[in-house]
């Protein structure tokens, strides 16, 4: 009989982590759950920090460890939860980026037409027919259906546990220091009133703390200008690949499920009415694109095989980012310029010119608020009982506007 009772590695807590259900053992076992030790949790980043080779397995992993220290602290605070309810928010969290497609971010809505989270929930669904309803809870607290609605708030809010992994764990892999917040003293601090997930007073230093540091690794890391270009030209060469397959080019990938992806738009509906499609997509990671991008490399065609050799060979094209939206006359001389310099036509120069918005604010008020709970008794929002972080600070929102062009061009 498999020993279930596992115990983890993990080097971003210097410590392990405690596999305790048998469910979780068996979830973490499952093929749709290995899948994210083959996808990158940030995307291009390692182009950047070579040591951001961290993938989407061991953050769902470390989320999961802090959700259970999360759900000690609270019954110790004398938050009741039952057992269906504890291990349904360590299922929750465990899953929440189990719909995360190639590189990440990078390909959504690439290679099927809707968000990870959506296809989080198809694989939810899937795996709780299989474990005979056993992830049912975990599903009602993805999708904010439970009624104990701060369960919900540990999994997605403003101050869940998968932003205190991110930070934490993106902060270690990059060696930006930026992103190292308190999180044993957030978690220590947690707390429910009226249903909602609270900080205690004592806990609002490392709130702001980690309100900034969010801010700071989008600018550093998230939304490095180099993780834009690599972004920029990822999504070139899979919007070029998906229009050559719809002309009937196999792209040297006939019968693999990534060329069924690229050759269809498949919706969420698709799925529901094709229960074999997440199946195929679980079939798609990292490697696979990599694979695509290196054959692509040396395809007929210019555009596929250009910006499939940029990414490659990491022969990025140049970014310039500004406070104001670039002149559209500078986007269409780099254009002009992109066709004569690899020989395109004036459509296809599109490929290599790109504009767009880069946009940053660490908290939103139309979200979740992060709630703080004085020893009176009173909650107040962050903004109003934080003597750092008024509300003025929390709301701006910082956007920038980048132009991608070929570095030969500069």
């Amino acid at each position: 009989m498999t020993n279930k009772r596992k115990i983890i590695n993990d080097p971003v807590y210097d410590g392990f982590l405690t596999i305790e259900d048998d469910i979780v053992f068996d979830i973490i076992s499952h093929p749709y759950f290995q899948r994210l030790r083959r996808i990158k949790q940030l995307g291009f980043t390692h182009l950047v920090y070579p040591g951001a080779m961290h993938t989407r397995l061991s953050h769902a992993l470390g989320a999961l460890n802090l959700m259970n220290r999360a759900l000690e602290v609270l019954q110790v605070k004398g938050v009741e939860l039952t057992r269906d309810e504890v291990l349904g928010a360590r299922i929750a969290i465990l899953l929440h980026d189990i719909g995360h497609g190639p590189y990440s971010h990078t390909s959504e809505f690439m290679l099927a037409d809707m968000r990870h989270e959506a296809c989080s929930r198809l694989f939810m669904e899937r795996l709780n027919e299989e474990f005979g309803g056993s992830i049912a809870t975990a599903i009602s607290i993805f999708e904010n259906r439970h009624p104990k609605h701060f369960l919900h708030q540990l999994v997605s809010s403003q101050l869940d546990m998968d932003r205190l992994d991110y930070l934490g764990r993106d902060s270690f892999f990059t060696g930006v220091s930026e992103g190292i917040v308190g999180t044993d003293r957030i978690i220590n601090m947690l707390n429910v009133r009226d249903d909602q997930l609270v900080i205690d007073e004592k806990g609002i230093y490392s709130v702001e703390k980690f309100i900034i540091s969010r801010r700071l690794m989008y600018w550093q890391v998230y939304l490095h200008k180099t993780v834009v270009a690599a972004d920029t030209l990822l999504f070139g060469a899979l919007r070029r690949a998906r229009r050559l397959a719809e002309g009937g080019d196999t792209l040297g990938l006939a019968g693999t499920p990534l060329f069924d992806f690229l050759s269809h738009h498949y919706s969420e509906q698709d799925f529901r009415s094709d229960p074999s499609l997440i199946d195929r997509f679980a079939l798609i990671d990292d490697s696979d694109m990599a694979c695509a991008l290196k054959g692509w490399s040396r395809h007929s065609d210019t555009v596929l095989r250009t910006l499939s050799d940029q990414i490659v060979n990491r022969r990025l094209c140049a970014v310039r980012v500004a406070n104001r939206p670039f002149d559209p006359e500078a986007a269409s001389t780099f254009r002009t310029q992109s066709q004569l310099l690899y020989n395109v036509a004036a459509d296809e120069s599109e490929y290599f010119v790109t504009t767009g918005v880069l946009r940053n604010h660490a908290y939103d008020y139309n979200d979740q608020e992060i709630r703080v709970l004085f020893k009176d008794g009173s909650c107040r929002d962050i903004g109003e009982a934080s003597d750092q972080l008024d509300r003025h600070f929390l709301e701006k929102q910082v956007t920038k506007y980048y132009i991608c062009f070929p570095k030969e061009l500069r």
